[in-house]
């Protein structure tokens, strides 16, 4: 089962949402929460494997919440499902550390399938939030001025993926979950401006400083 969060600050919504989750037999609701703040304590207590959050709350909004969220436990697959298609909101949200970003307007089945492949580590997004994506990616001149802003695990990581090392390795090397390392390699990836591995290989030589011996 995959246990799911639900954070909206609409109670129809959030109705709404559970009513769906029980249809299925491989989605589990875990908890709802209508402020960010009350997401990010349910999903300290309740431990769920994705949270679907709004982006727009009173309070904490779910953008400081995702970033809270995944701060916390990088196994926690965070899917925004908002009526916002903005590229500011779509780029916050993702460099907070969202994996996927779904729109309202979507389809009962398609809100369902975000949830799963979330889980299974992929990055389901509408595709406005790609096209903002990509737009961004082409707007980095040959990935990057050197400039991106990587988190201390994130630097680990890309520099494992520079040894050639798969996922299943860097998860081991690093005592993480394969998912976390998919995890960060989104964010690597969007941060950096580039498309695959290679791709991320070769910035990282060109711009990773030496490690430190010892």
């Amino acid at each position: 089962m995959i246990r799911v969060l639900i954070a909206d600050d609409h109670a129809v919504v959030r109705g709404g949402l559970e009513q769906l989750l029980a249809t299925t037999d491989d989605l589990e609701l875990v908890g709802l929460a209508a402020d960010g703040e009350e997401a990010v304590s349910l999903a300290r207590s309740v431990a769920p494997d994705v949270v679907l959050m709004d982006l727009s709350m009173p309070g904490l909004d779910g953008v400081a919440a995702t970033r809270a969220i995944t701060a916390a436990d990088g196994d926690v697959a965070v899917v925004v499902l908002t009526s916002f298609s903005d590229k500011e909101r779509i780029l916050a949200a993702l460099d907070a550390g969202a994996v996927g970003y779904v729109l309202k307007h979507a389809a009962p089945d398609e809100v369902l399938d975000a949830v799963r492949a979330a889980h299974g580590g992929g990055s389901p997004l509408d595709p406005k939030a790609a096209r903002v994506l990509l737009d961004r990616q082409r707007g980095r001149p040959g990935a990057g001025s050197g400039g991106a802003k990587l988190s201390d695990r994130e630097v680990e990581v890309l520099r494992l993926v520079a040894e050639g090392l798969a996922n299943k390795l860097i998860a081991r090397r690093l005592g993480i979950t394969e998912r976390t390392v998919k995890a960060h390699l989104t964010n690597v990836f969007s941060r950096i401006g580039v498309t695959d591995r290679t791709q991320a290989a070769l910035w990282a030589r060109d711009h990773l400083p030496p490690e430190s011996p010892g």
